[in-house]
């Protein structure tokens, strides 16, 4: 008998655009997906192989049990074999509160509690204790947040003009509120004397209120006649009412209105930790735990393995493996207190993984989505180790990149295509390394960097002194004005730090360009996101004489039986839910009427049906021309006006955001890794939308590890040398052609990725 291969059998894939895909992945092997953004990788991957995982792992579970669990549809394929469990780590933003560290996201705080209540001196009590969040543990002058908020009088007010000419530029507290009114009628205060021409007595009456014990009644005027009322002060009363209140219940003011006229700094009390300075007193070898908190993890490591006292060590042994764990990952720069919402996504990512390698399963599949997201050239090869690691122990793991090291190291890979969108869905190529070359796919593993030899002049700069954010070392630098300028250095280095930070602080007006997700819902399509969907429905008002709302499916034209969703969700009681195509609309969403109504032969719906190069011929409007232009520029062409959000790829959202964007010449564009899910070959259409951006008078800034963005540059600046407390340092100024004969971490792979000779 022949032996049995092991490996996951999927037939008839139909999930998205695929075309009826059949696929047979071998198991315990590094699989690799690759193709053009918008190919199909994650609606093999993600929608269709994890999907039916998750679902099949529920199945093993009573009913009542998988009523409280997450429910999976089955996905639209004809067989699927041979599944094993699934652990995802995709590239979403970790979510979490303001409060969320790498500590909490590890589950590495409750052990260093635990340790402090053991062993520390002097003995506090329970590991419940030392955290911000118990009434004894937290700081009683911030509340456990390790942040104060305090008025900032300099941005609430305007010391040379009255109260009449708002001087107080606070609006509740200002002329237009009854607040305002009675600084102004009370008969304390001069309503037409400029602020900075009081007494001192007077300001500080009007600032701070009277001295400590003293009262001064100001009268209120009403229709009744005047109220006596205690004056408080300006200050204390903008502190009593906007900061130690619930915002969110206060109708006239937001929480970002209060902090836009407030200054926040580490509480004096518990310096950040939010923790009861009789907490911070309990020590183990002359630490606390904040200072536990605040150490690299590179020193954490040390201080665990000093511990000497025999339960100690037992809490502190559980505790090595998760740190270690992360920095193996590359991070022992970060700190058991760093916020996760402050990580970039190529930190983020890794955390996540390192969150997962714990598990001492085995016959698991892994499921990445491009781990080489955020990571220099120079910490790729850690990754891939990483990867081997997790298939040594018996473990499937199944990676969508395209990052050729990563690629060069799988064991197999399928490519998808050979386009995007209706374009993609099929398998070009599935076999070894060897045979990809000779393939039809878009993948070139021989592929060369082109490195700008003709850099643009630069004229002026943008200039940053002495920023000294986060591990920034003082550093002063002066970026070129409308030139194509990229930002690298590896992870930590201080990237974010000097660009998202100081210089969107310096320069506000700065258009960024984040990892941030957008707001996808199925109702939000392409022509709702770009601006453009209000402009179709007025023209066919303006055609039919209907009201607009008709040409909407989230209002009067949405079909009545799917209220719009285009599909339908039948109660199937505790079975697996399932979604099916309205009947009525046949998924278009719109009512019978609305599709009667037509503007230059064609229904709401078969507009929407139009890819982004079709409408280019279709419309005449200018606003609706020029946007849908953008989204061809971007390399978007082949997707449909009504496509949703939803439904986009990671690459794709990136360049959808930066086409929102592109609406004006001679603005400041910051990009954060727009390389993010683009395949090489799409690499080459967003730096033609940079060039061209640069070429119509505007500055382009990129932060970025991808060397092909670098070696197009006209100006490249590098940080490092590592990361964190090793990092925060100019290292390289210059054109990518100087960079050749620099001696970084870059300028080497640089060196590697150039065509011979520099042809």
């Amino acid at each position: 008998m022949s032996e049995i291969k092991d490996e996951i059998i999927l037939r008839g894939l139909k999930e998205n655009n695929l075309k009826n895909v059949d696929l047979n992945i071998p198991k315990e092997k590094i699989i690799v997906f690759t193709g053009l953004s918008g190919s199909g990788k994650s609606s093999v991957v993600f929608d269709t192989l994890a999907t039916e995982s998750r679902r099949q792992m529920t199945l093993n579970y009573p009913h009542y049990v998988r009523y409280q669990m997450p429910r999976y549809e089955r996905p639209h394929a004809d067989l699927m074999q041979n599944l094993s469990p699934v652990v995802v780590v995709e590239q979403r933003p970790i979510g979490g509160n303001s409060r969320s560290t790498v500590g909490t996201y590890m589950d590495i705080n409750p052990l260093i509690r635990l340790l402090f209540s053991r062993i520390g001196k002097p003995s506090i009590g329970s590991a419940h204790e030392f955290s911000s969040q118990s009434s004894f543990g937290r700081c009683p002058e911030c509340s456990g947040f390790g942040e104060v908020i305090a008025p900032d009088q300099n941005k609430i007010i305007d010391f040379d003009k009255s109260l009449r000419d708002y001087a107080v530029k606070f609006k509740p507290l200002s002329p237009s509120g009854w607040q305002g009114r009675w600084m102004m009628t009370c008969g304390l205060f001069n309503p037409d004397k400029t602020i900075r021409d009081y007494s001192e007595e007077k300001r500080n009456l009007l600032l701070y209120g009277p001295p400590k014990g003293k009262k001064v009644n100001a009268p209120f005027h009403t229709k009744n006649g005047p109220q006596r009322h205690d004056w408080d002060g300006l200050l204390p009363r903008f502190t009593r009412l906007y900061i130690n209140r619930d915002i969110s219940k206060l109708k006239e003011v937001s929480q970002d209105d209060v902090l836009a006229v407030s200054t926040q700094f580490l509480c004096p009390t518990c310096q950040g930790s939010g923790l009861n300075p009789k907490v911070l007193e309990c020590r183990i070898n002359s630490l606390n735990i904040a200072e536990y908190d605040q150490l690299e993890l590179t020193e954490l490591l040390e201080e665990l393995k000093r511990i000497k006292d025999p339960m100690g060590k037992s809490i502190a042994l559980q505790t090595i493996p998760h740190i270690i764990q992360l920095v193996e990952m590359g991070l022992g720069y970060l700190s058991l207190s760093r916020k996760m919402g402050t990580l970039s996504g190529g930190e983020a990512q890794r955390v996540k993984i390192a969150r997962h390698l714990r598990s001492s399963l085995n016959n698991i599949t892994y499921i990445f989505d491009e781990p080489s997201a955020g990571l220099h050239p120079e910490e790729v090869d850690m990754l891939i180790q990483m990867l081997k690691s997790i298939k040594s122990q018996h473990n499937t793991v199944i990676v969508i990149e395209h990052d050729l090291s990563v690629i060069k190291a799988a064991d197999e890979i399928i490519e998808l295509g050979p386009g995007a969108g209706v374009n993609g869905g099929e398998v070009i190529y599935q076999g070894k390394l060897e045979g990809l070359n000779k393939s039809k796919a878009a993948t070139n593993l021989n592929h060369k960097l082109l490195i700008n030899k003709n850099p643009r002049n630069i004229e002026s700069y943008f200039t940053i002194k002495s920023a000294i954010n986060n591990n920034l070392k003082n550093i002063s630098v002066n970026i070129p004005k409308n030139v194509l300028v990229s930002i690298c250095g590896v992870s930590g280095s201080g990237k974010s730090s000097l660009m998202l930070e100081a210089f969107t602080k310096k320069y506000p007006e700065t258009i960024k360009v984040g990892q941030s997700s957008i707001g996808i819902s199925n109702r939000s399509t392409l022509a709702t996101y770009m601006g453009i969907m209000d402009d179709i429905r007025s023209i066919f008002s303006k055609e039919t004489g209907q009201p607009a709302g008709l040409f909407s499916f989230n209002s009067l034209g949405a079909c009545p039986i799917c209220k719009g969703k285009g599909v339908t969700t039948p109660d199937v009681a505790f079975a697996d839910p399932v979604t099916l195509r309205c009947e009525a609309c046949n998924g278009t969403r719109y009512s019978d009427e609305t599709l009667l109504y037509r503007y230059r032969d064609k229904n709401i719906v078969e507009i929407l049906n139009l890819t982004i190069e079709e409408a280019m011929n279709y419309f005449k409007e200018h606003k609706i021309i020029k946007r849908v232009n953008t989204l061809k520029d971007v390399g978007l062409g082949y997707l449909t006006l009504g496509q949703t959000t939803s439904s986009l790829s990671g690459g794709e959202v990136q360049r959808l955001k930066l086409a929102s964007h592109i609406q004006k010449e001679g603005q400041i564009y910051l990009l954060d890794e727009p390389s993010l899910g683009l395949h090489k070959k799409d690499n080459g259409i967003l730096l033609e939308v940079f060039q061209n951006l640069v070429n119509r008078g505007n500055s382009v800034i990129i932060i970025e590890h991808n060397l092909d963005f670098i070696a197009a540059s006209d100006w490249v600046i590098e940080l490092g040398p590592g990361g964190g407390k090793k990092g925060g340092h100019i290292l390289f100024e210059g054109t990518p052609e100087e960079m050749l004969n620099a001696e970084t971490l870059t300028a080497k792979w640089l060196k590697d990725g150039v065509t011979e000779h520099l042809t």
